[in-house]
């Protein structure tokens, strides 16, 4: 069989999807970061079927259909990395993204030998963006590594997580970073061929990329030795774990695939692939222009270099900030976001809603993927999502399983039924025992789907223990 044809989907394959054929320009988000804006507002909650669960329009929630709209776009890193041109109002064209120095970098990647880009992203300690913070650079030197051909590079732009839009912003306004990192990346791993998974609920972003693409191809850029594809998602949360991604772009039913293999070895079309998210793609050509030590010099401990965070609407400076790693969540909410709009903040949740809570009196915690994870909460994709008193921990927890279980692929039973039956249980406030259940997804869940519901769990039990003890007397 020829690896590249996709499957013809079937209606196994076909069923899976929520929006198949949707219209989505009058549909309310019922994402978490409308779901607090709403209850904040005392506004009633959509129940609109099928459901979209984020529209990455989290700055301006809640929100209904498509729109332009921008957020505040800011920098407070020593080097602003991803959003230098995006400060500076974009660069959508090929021409405006040439001015500003675009694919110089990727010429001199492409000058070098491959061992030397692996060296320097690898200096750089540049750490995935997708929330797994898995090291870039040991990633593609396995697929390097792997004697079969050909190999591929693929972006995961299906940015599923609730209050998370940068990505959105990233490919509507510097399409042409994306496209340069990946081609970096292919050189890198000698890939003949690339994909970026976009989710549907970005038009926007499919129509950029798809002009930028066209200008590359005509330049040269691309094409020759290397080009890329786009292939749009139909509605999936799970579609953004990478193995489910694979398989959506083959045409299969987009369930999680047990590891090992893993993907760098027996990835797309059962070829050795690297899945990064676009921020991680992004962030490559600066790398490379400036030398893996600058981008090292940023950042602290073991989370090095910067970090795009998405504020929601409840703070009163909401929008898409580029931070180094280590500075103070509290600094963050507080001075960046400039605190909440209106009433006390309850709680933030960073990378959810599959992500444990952070209660007010740990936002001294250092901005780091280890340092997240002592506490019980995560990097992830850096969606910030703040609520204040008037939103209900029970609500916020059976909103959480209600996504949890309507977004589960249904192949391993704890997230299949577990889901299921936590949201039942908050929902008849009958004292199940979801503490098992809780156990159960955490450790024997196939993914992160169910492991982030446990985590999520788990930090309102520890922060919240007496609120939720309060709905089941």
């Amino acid at each position: 069989m020829n690896a590249r044809r996709r499957h013809e989907p079937g209606p196994e394959v076909e069923s899976f999807y929520h929006l198949r054929g949707c219209d989505l320009s009058g549909r309310a988000c019922q994402g978490t970061a409308c779901f607090v804006a709403r209850h904040s507002s005392g506004e009633a909650q959509p129940c609109d079927d099928p459901r979209v669960y984020c529209l990455g329009r989290c700055f301006e929630s809640p929100a209904t259909g498509l729109s332009g709209a921008r957020p505040r776009i800011e920098v407070y890193s020593r080097a602003p990395v991803v959003l230098a041109r995006l400060v500076q109002g974009g660069a959508r064209s090929l021409e405006d993204y040439w001015r500003d120095g675009g694919y110089h970098s990727l010429e001199t990647a492409r000058a070098a030998a491959p061992s030397a880009v692996l060296d320097e992203v690898e200096k750089s300690g540049l750490r995935g963006r997708g929330g797994a913070g898995f090291p870039t650079a040991r990633k593609w030197r396995t697929a390097a590594a792997q004697a079969s051909v050909p190999k591929y590079v693929v972006a995961n732009a299906d940015e599923g997580d609730s209050g998370a839009f940068s990505d959105r912003i990233l490919m509507e306004d510097d399409p042409h970073a994306l496209i340069e990192g990946m081609a970096i990346a292919a050189h890198a791993i000698g890939a003949a061929r690339g994909w970026i998974y976009l989710r549907q609920e970005y038009p926007a972003a499919r129509l950029s990329l798809e002009h930028a693409l066209a200008e590359v191809r005509e330049a040269g850029l691309v094409g020759r030795g290397f080009d890329i594809e786009i292939c749009v998602g139909q509605g999936g949360y799970i579609c953004g774990e990478e193995s489910a991604l694979l398989l959506s772009i083959e045409g299969r039913r987009p369930e999680v695939m047990a590891r090992p293999p893993y993907l760098t070895e027996h990835g797309i079309f059962g070829q050795p692939t690297v899945a990064n998210n676009v921020e991680t793609f992004a962030a490559v050509p600066w790398i490379i222009e400036h030398g893996g030590d600058a981008y090292q010099a940023l950042g602290f401990s073991k989370s090095r270099g910067t970090k795009l965070v998405s504020l929601n609407s409840l703070f009163a400076r909401p929008g898409l900030y580029e931070v180094e790693f280590g500075i103070p969540v509290r600094r963050i909410v507080e001075e960046i976001g400039g605190g909440l709009r209106e009433s006390v903040l309850k709680g933030v949740i960073i990378g959810g809603p599959l992500a444990g809570i952070i209660p007010p009196g740990l936002l001294d915690t250092q901005f780091g993927f280890e340092e997240l994870a002592a506490i019980g909460a995560s990097a992830g994709h850096g969606g910030m999502i703040a609520f204040d008193e008037r939103t209900s921990i029970v609500d916020l927890v059976r909103h959480v399983f209600s996504f949890g279980a309507y977004e589960s692929c249904g192949k391993c039973t704890p997230c299949r039924l577990g889901t299921r039956r936590i949201e039942e249980i908050f929902t008849k406030a009958d004292d199940g025992e979801w503490r098992e259940i809780v156990s159960a997804l955490k450790w024997t869940s196939l993914c992160g789907h169910g492991i982030g519901l446990a985590a999520f769990a788990e930090s309102v039990m520890r922060y919240y223990g007496e609120e939720v003890a309060s709905c089941f007397v």
